[in-house]
């Protein structure tokens, strides 16, 4: 492996709709993650800027794993959005058109959807006020918060808004605000949405740990499913996000979640601006 100190470290620019992340391929290049490093990496000023890092690890039972960070430096169970990423570089990496991917919620199912599009099943959601995780035992349909927004896990915990106009919400002030709640002992995500029709929605989110972002796919995956539990849509959505459209199909065996990526350029952070991190 190439150690970063000497040569510098290797990384990948991708985004999904929008939601950008640097990829580092812990495979080829010895590299040990922190929160500082993590933190220092996500400054779009001094270092590269993202919403999420993601860190790929071999894994003797699946094609791969991943590790997330958030922009200020904490971890994340998951990140729809940057495991399609990864998902789609593998495939056409390896050729392969499906994939076993390891993340914290567990093995997770990547197929090819074709027209450049990449599927990932989420897994199942977490309805349960314990295994979201909730400060207390409450409705998760409907918390005792002003607004009365529904709590879903998806690996991570979201706090879904359901609003005549997601486009007037003070965005920026409420997610920040909503994030730190004394309900949720992990912080959440927030999700302001208004129904479009039965089968549409549209969503602006503020992600746990990074702020505004132009879309997040695990945050789709629980609008999804809050929408469909309170009756607004059914099980299978298309979702406008700032960054683009995302599709969400709720089965049995979990939340699938479809949309386009991008690989945007690769590149090396040098052995002088490690240094300085």
């Amino acid at each position: 492996m190439e150690n970063p100190a000497q040569t510098g470290l290797p990384f990948m620019k991708m985004h999904g709709l929008g939601n950008d992340f640097v990829v580092i391929d812990a495979r080829t290049t010895d590299v040990s993650m922190t929160a500082p490093l993590a933190a220092a990496l996500a400054d779009r000023h001094r270092g590269v800027g993202f919403d999420q890092l993601a860190v790929i690890h071999a894994d003797a039972e699946a094609d791969l794993a991943l590790v997330f960070y958030n922009a200020d430096g904490s971890t994340a169970g998951a990140c729809g959005n940057a495991t399609r990423c990864v998902a789609r570089h593998e495939m056409t990496r390896t050729g392969k058109t499906t994939l076993a991917i390891r993340t914290e919620r567990g093995l997770l199912d990547a197929v090819d959807a074709g027209n450049g599009l990449t599927s990932i099943n989420m897994g199942a959601p977490q309805l349960l006020w314990q295994d979201i995780p909730l400060a207390r035992e409450v409705d998760t349909l409907a918390l005792p918060i002003e607004g009365a927004p529904t709590a879903t896990g998806m690996g991570n915990p979201h706090c879904t808004f359901f609003v005549e106009d997601a486009e007037a919400v003070d965005l920026a002030a409420l997610g920040a605000r909503m994030e730190h709640h004394p309900l949720f002992p992990e912080r959440t995500n927030v999700q302001f949405t208004h129904v479009l029709g039965p089968d549409h929605l549209r969503m602006r989110v503020w992600e746990r740990g990074v702020g505004v972002t132009l879309a997040s796919g695990s945050s789709s995956c629980a609008t999804a499913v809050a929408a469909a539990r309170r009756g607004l849509t059914g099980r299978r959505v298309t979702i406008e996000l700032d960054g683009g459209t995302i599709h969400i199909d709720w089965r049995d065996d979990g939340v699938w979640m479809t949309g386009p990526t991008a690989h945007v350029f690769d590149a090396v952070l040098t052995p002088d601006v490690l240094a300085k991190l």
